[in-house]
């Protein structure tokens, strides 16, 4: 535009002598304070700031670089040069003497998107020599300027934090991975770029140079979910050249940023404990089976998935491939009740590519997990004496007792499940007759009467993969058992045995009308008389006319509702037989 030395292209180029000329008289001007053409006094700048922005970051200073549009005209409001119909703005350093004085002068303290009007005085313009076929001898100048851009050689990257999370994992460092949302404007506030229009983050490496020199340095010590005003100067940015049609040349950006995530390929698995259980007795290792609850959500807060909106635990082996290795790695070591923290790079994730559309390329994840449970194939029950009589125990429960027991029973993550308190009457059982989950069996056995026990079963040893009602499936269970009473039981096969030897004519005493057969009511009154004498006992836990009817029917061998004395035989005599059978 109009420039002190080598005028614009818009201006002709001013013979030597006329130049000379110029200069002379404006300092002579200056120096002996000429009258103006009225006969008053010379006039400095008018200046009209007719439209100031409501925020003023930066004003103009002497050596700064400018950028601005302009319409200059004569009092009589005709034009003789324009920015704008030259579709360029003027890019020029103000202070130094490369624009007319009353420019310099009407530039000075100016805003960004500033408006002002100048008026010009001639001495302060082009004096009474003009610009041959342009401007007049002794002319004033008008100029209407709007200032689209400020900046200067020592400045550096400005940084402004309009956001910072409370919780900051990590800030980025030279040679991170980072993804981030942006809006791009020019320092006037032209848009010229956003990533949230192309449908995704913008995702780079930092200090590698992919990036302009200015960003590299706005994003350092950035925090995912910051977010940062980045003010670049030009020589920071794209220079001189500017880029393609939308970055002008010497141009400032402004760049408004969202940190997303940051990860760094060397990064491992980050792990943070937000609750530990007292009393961790044991540790996760590979090739356990767990279950756990998990929320998890990308670096920026955005939750991706639940386990708890489906309501069931995610169930699955640690460290057998059965899920991405940054997870394997992070259950690893917990405990049971657990509550803890995995943050996951992408490369121990789901990597470039991301999966579905809710995991995206790149994606740094955060799982919050809560440790239900964990078993090995191979647990066996675990038994905690809680409390034993203060007598002497000299009979254990064993396989084959009857046994009444009281217990409570839960998850490990303290969810009650049953309760034999819940029917008013302890449980019972025959130990080793499969009525009860192998686990609790095997935890009854050994058990004095009046001992409490902790028992923890894995699925295994309990309801297994497919669980049972109000049970989840793998789950382990706890149990807290009280042994309330104990009956010896019977060997395998047999519902009643005597104490001592039987009667030697054991069908004589059977047949109490002596009528030489035996129905079900004389064998029924037989054997109670015998079991309320104290000479032999019925197999516990049945219900006695049941057993007593069985028996009835075991000895009843051709089914017609007597017994013979050639029917008649001690189950001992048939063991017996049927071993000389065999042999």
């Amino acid at each position: 535009m109009l420039r002190a030395g080598p005028p614009s292209h818009t201006l002709l180029r001013l013979p030597l002598l006329q130049l000379l000329l110029l200069l002379l008289v404006q300092a002579v001007g200056r120096g002996l304070g000429r009258a103006s053409p009225a006969g008053g006094p010379l006039e400095d700048v008018v200046i009209e700031r007719y439209h100031i922005p409501r925020v003023c970051p930066r004003e103009v200073q002497m050596g700064d670089f400018v950028r601005y549009h302009y319409n200059g005209t004569f009092e009589d409001g005709k034009k003789f040069d324009s920015s704008y119909d030259r579709h360029t703005l003027v890019a020029i350093v103000v202070g130094v003497g490369r624009l007319i004085t009353g420019m310099d002068r009407g530039l000075m303290g100016m805003c960004v998107n500033e408006r002002r009007r100048l008026i010009v005085p001639p001495h302060l313009g082009y004096g009474s020599i003009g610009v041959a076929g342009l401007i007049p001898p002794d002319a004033t100048l008008y100029f209407d300027v709007v200032l689209l851009d400020v900046w200067n050689k020592e400045d550096t990257v400005q940084v402004s934090t309009l956001l910072r999370p409370p919780h900051c994992p990590r800030m980025v460092q030279d040679s991170d991975f980072v993804r981030y949302h942006y809006n791009g404007t020019l320092l006037d506030g032209t848009a010229f770029d956003t990533s949230y229009s192309k449908g995704g983050t913008y995702d780079t490496y930092v200090g590698s140079g992919w990036l302009i020199k200015g960003m590299d340095q706005g994003l350092l010590g950035m925090c995912p979910g910051e977010r940062r005003k980045i003010v670049i100067p030009p020589f920071l940015a794209y220079g001189e050249k500017g880029y393609g049609t939308v970055i002008p040349s010497q141009a400032s950006l402004v760049f408004h940023v969202l940190l997303i995530d940051v990860h760094n390929p060397k990064d491992t698995v980050q792990l943070e404990t937000l609750e530990l259980p007292p009393g961790c007795v044991r540790r996760a290792v590979a090739g356990d089976f767990m279950r756990y609850h998990y929320n998890g959500s990308l670096m920026d807060g955005t939750l991706f998935d639940s386990s708890y909106s489906r309501n069931h635990t995610y169930n699955t082996y640690v460290g057998q491939g059965y899920i991405i290795p940054g997870m394997d790695q992070g259950l690893q070591g917990s405990c049971m009740g657990e509550r803890r923290r995995i943050i996951i790079p992408p490369h121990l994730a789901y990597g470039e590519n991301g999966t579905g559309d809710k995991i995206p390329g790149s994606a740094v994840l955060i799982f919050d997990v809560h440790v239900i449970d964990f078993h090995n194939p191979a647990d066996p029950v675990e038994i905690k004496t809680l409390s034993r009589p203060l007598e002497t125990c000299n009979e254990t429960a064993k396989l084959g007792d009857f046994v009444h027991y009281h217990y409570n029973c839960s998850l490990l993550d303290g969810t009650r499940l049953f309760s034999s308190h819940d029917y008013g009457a302890p449980q019972e059982a025959t130990l080793g007759a499969h009525k009860v989950i192998e686990g609790l069996d095997t935890g009854l056995q050994g058990m004095c009467v009046g001992e409490r026990r902790q028992l923890v079963v894995p699925p295994h040893l309990a309801h297994g993969e497919s669980g049972a009602r109000g049970v989840p499936g793998s789950a382990v269970l706890l149990f807290e058992v009280e042994l309330v009473s104990r009956e010896d039981g019977l060997p395998t096969g047999y519902l009643f045995v005597w104490h001592e030897d039987p009667p030697a004519h054991l069908f004589e005493h059977m047949d109490l009308n002596k009528d030489g057969e035996v129905p079900v009511e004389e064998f029924s009154t037989f054997i109670k008389a015998q079991v309320s004498e104290g000479k032999g006992r019925l197999l516990p836990g049945q219900d006695p006319e049941k057993t007593i009817g069985d028996m009835f029917q075991n000895q009843d061998r051709n089914q017609d509702g007597k017994i013979t004395a050639e029917e008649l035989k001690l189950k001992s005599d048939e063991d017996q037989d049927r071993v000389h059978e065999e042999l």
